[in-house]
């Protein structure tokens, strides 16, 4: 099935792997390409939690598949030495042939600027319009619309409300949130949405690089039981409830809520928690249950009943748009 996203991103199902902090590992981004969807690096997970340097993270990939490839971008501006790492992960993905890009978190205008400049494409996420409306004065291609049954950081608008608010703008929508099984991927494109991006179902998978608890967390979990929580990000994270959620609780503090409410502060205090937070998932995500259990993931779950091959989601998925034509 050819929608306006396999032909801005080159590939044969309409189906995006989300770039996830911590669980985006070269194999896994490979087998999901190689399948006819599309991986997406998450250079901080390619980089400070498997390990890889990311020009050699990146022909790993190609090694396993030539198929195409994308990587994601977060361009907050707050964080300089961030901002400069980012450029030069820009530059090595465009150097190694990487030509479809994700943005988030800030104005696109300069990734857009690069990637367009050697025949890239780029999608932004958005939660809202007034956000999709920023990044197209960006001049991205494309809009990756995050909704409220997304994990981590989740949007506050159900699928279809959304794509209603937002399918007027006249470019290419892709439906981010609670999509894990192949009736809510046709679903979604039967909405008009170009294609569909996954997270929490790849997790799920036998090439995902994550312990087995977490695995088996989203396996067992229903949508009643992802929870946000403020306590990760700043901002209200999308995640499975367990015991340690219980005993910290979801909300922010009431000095953390006043720095979080402060033009300038807001930053730092965004830092703060980002920094303990990479730690502490990265630290649950890898070990198990026996650290502090933070799992991400979103309302997807309710369709996950097992680990799968990765390729083996993506065809199951793509037979689904078969079973659609028919």
């Amino acid at each position: 099935m050819q929608t306006a996203l396999t032909r801005d991103a080159g590939i044969e199902v309409p189906l995006i792997c989300g770039a996830m902090y911590p669980c985006s590992n070269p194999e896994l981004i490979a087998a999901v390409s190689g399948a006819g969807g599309m991986g997406i690096i998450q250079p901080i997970s390619m980089t400070y939690v498997h390990g890889h340097d990311l020009r050699e993270g990146i022909r790993l990939i190609r090694r396993i598949t030539d198929r195409p490839i994308g990587f994601n971008a977060i361009v907050e501006q707050s964080a300089k030495i961030y901002l400069d790492r980012m450029r030069k992960w820009i530059d090595v993905a465009l150097e190694e042939g990487v030509r479809f890009f994700v943005t988030a978190l800030g104005n696109p205008r300069w990734v857009v600027e690069r990637v367009h400049a050697v025949g890239g494409v780029v999608y932004h996420d958005v939660t809202s319009r007034k956000w999709a409306q920023k990044a197209l004065q960006g001049g991205v291609d494309g809009l990756i619309c995050v909704n409220a049954r997304a994990g981590g950081h989740a949007g506050t608008t159900d699928p279809r409300a959304l794509y209603e608010e937002l399918h007027d703008l006249g470019v290419p929508l892709v439906c981010a949130g609670g999509i894990g099984d192949p009736a809510r991927f046709r679903e979604a494109l039967d909405m008009g949405y170009a294609g569909v991006q996954m997270g929490t179902r790849f997790i799920a998978t036998e090439e995902c690089k994550v312990h087995p608890d977490y695995k088996a967390a989203i396996v067992r979990a229903h949508a009643e039981d992802i929870v946000l929580t403020e306590r990760i990000s700043g901002v209200p994270v999308a995640v499975i409830r367990s015991e340690t959620i219980d005993k910290v609780g979801t909300k922010a503090g009431p000095l953390a809520k006043r720095m979080l409410r402060h033009p300038k502060l807001k930053h730092y205090m965004r830092m703060f928690y980002s920094l303990q937070s990479l730690w502490q998932l990265k630290r649950a995500s890898l070990r198990g249950l026996s650290y502090k259990d933070v799992f991400q993931a979103g309302k997807s779950v309710d369709g996950i009943d097992g680990v799968l091959p990765a390729g083996e989601v993506v065809r199951r998925f793509a037979a689904a748009l078969e079973d659609r034509a028919a």
